[in-house]
């Protein structure tokens, strides 16, 4: 499995997790409204309690807006998720148009891009994160072809050659003379 693929099933266990501990607070706050003690609560949610005695101090507090979620943890990326199209859309339209002299994108060039675009400078890890992990896009390399190729010369080669060397040495030819070969004996 690619490392990729690894990250993107981690950040959906963590959302699905974040939003498992939700509901179990947005429970625990309506046990509380029913007047239920801290250790029901925590034997019910199967909660330690010391988080059941944290969410009651909230609750007491602020009322169930106390018990919400602040969301993933964790640096928040240089680059926001609005600019995230207009990056696909600079990038789709080909290296030639952004000045290049040849349309292969490299990290380099696509952070130059991106750069000119939002104003941040990213490294070339970064840049390459940002295009597996957030746009999904994958390395595409060209097919490398040599300038001498002679079209012709190969299509020879493959219907007259190929067959020949691939039909295996004539049968005509006299075998090998071994004392170790059964024939020859």
């Amino acid at each position: 499995m690619s490392t990729n693929r690894r990250r993107q099933q981690a950040r959906r266990r963590g959302a699905r997790q974040r939003a498992d501990r939700q509901a179990r607070r947005e429970r625990a706050a309506e046990l509380f409204a029913q007047g239920r003690s801290q250790a029901e609560v925590a034997r019910e949610l199967d909660v330690s309690r010391q988080s059941a005695s944290r969410w009651h101090a909230g609750w007491q507090a602020a009322g169930a807006t106390a018990l919400q979620s602040r969301g993933p943890t964790g640096r928040r990326p240089k680059v926001a998720d609005e600019q995230l199209e207009g990056i696909e859309q600079a990038l789709l339209k080909g290296a030639l148009a952004h000045g290049f002299a040849t349309d292969v994108w490299t990290l380099d060039r696509i952070a130059l891009v991106i750069q000119g675009l939002t104003g941040v400078a990213l490294s070339t890890p970064s840049t390459w994160r940002l295009l597996r992990g957030r746009l999904g896009w994958t390395v595409q390399r060209p097919t490398r072809q040599a300038k001498e190729r002679d079209e012709q010369a190969i299509q020879h080669w493959v219907a007259h050659e190929w067959p020949r060397i691939k039909k295996g040495p004539a049968q005509n030819r006299p075998g090998l003379s071994s004392s170790t070969n059964r024939a020859s004996r």
